[in-house]
């Protein structure tokens, strides 16, 4: 570690080195990519303060502390047994190591379009916990985010939970990305799906997010309502497809055509079919 590494214990000793303009790091793997491996100076590390941390069951949301590691939620029962759409983006993001140090905060402050953890946090409607040495707020994780590296983060402010509204246990959760290799793959496009049907299979509500299809996770309003009173059945789901395409503008880049993330986007929902 840098000698120029603070790690404060606490939240109390953490204000007085964000007024001194210290950059935060939690497990650094995205900020150290782009520093070249370099620790920025002064840098505040996050992971000694045991109120970021932590996942339990709280005001009716399930509580996620901003400096839980990919691997440690990935191993939590709560999270596999309640929120499968956000285990199964953290099964899929990047490698051991990267799970092993990355923190589900700071995927969501790093505001990555193609953050795996963001689509499923859309589709489930989090919301985010923001604490300065003046208090508390709570914001909506999708008004948080307001395009690549860009987030409603005040100064003097960290993030200190993930407030995930739990399904209902019958849910279907699903998430799926894409990419240019079977696996470290950055998602050419990702879907997160949490859809509540009745005793019939009739679809009651639905919730749809992409990743990488535009600056900020795109959730779909009209694909979403157009699935509301349907099966999940390929003629239904095909015509769904259709709306996700309209409502998306993806780009083209060095991983893919914009043509192709559009095409994509609406094939990955063919995977619910029943």
């Amino acid at each position: 570690m840098s000698r120029n590494a603070r790690c404060p214990g606490s939240l109390d000793e953490l204000w007085p080195l964000l007024e001194e303009g210290v950059t935060i790091m939690a497990g650094g793997t995205d900020l150290l990519v782009r520093r070249r491996g370099q620790v920025p100076a002064p840098v505040a590390c996050l992971e000694r303060i045991e109120s970021l941390r932590g996942v339990r069951v709280h005001e009716g949301f399930i509580s996620l502390g901003a400096c839980e590691t990919h691997a440690s939620l990935l191993r939590h029962a709560l999270v596999r047994e309640r929120l499968p759409v956000l285990a199964g983006a953290l099964q899929v993001l990047g490698s051991p190591l990267i799970r092993n140090m990355g923190t589900i905060g700071g995927n969501i402050v790093s505001a990555s379009p193609a953050g795996d953890t963001l689509a499923p946090l859309y589709a489930l409607d989090a919301q985010l916990e923001l604490v300065s040495k003046w208090g508390a707020r709570r914001v909506p994780l999708a008004g948080f985010i307001h395009g690549p590296g860009r987030t409603g983060l005040k100064p003097g402010e960290v993030l200190a939970a993930v407030l995930v509204p739990p399904p209902e246990p019958s849910a279907l959760q699903h998430f799926e990305k894409v990419g240019r290799r079977k696996a470290l793959a950055i998602a050419v496009v990702s879907l997160a799906a949490v859809i509540l049907t009745d005793g019939e299979g009739v679809v009651l509500d639905a919730r749809l997010a992409l990743g990488s299809v535009g600056p900020t996770v795109a959730r779909c309003p009209k694909a979403e309502a157009l699935l509301a009173g349907r099966r999940l059945d390929r003629e239904a789901l095909l015509a769904v497809g259709e709306a996700m395409r309209s409502e998306i503008a993806p780009i083209d880049d060095l991983r893919a055509s914009a043509a192709y993330r559009r095409e994509v986007a609406g094939n990955l929902l063919l995977r619910l079919a029943s």
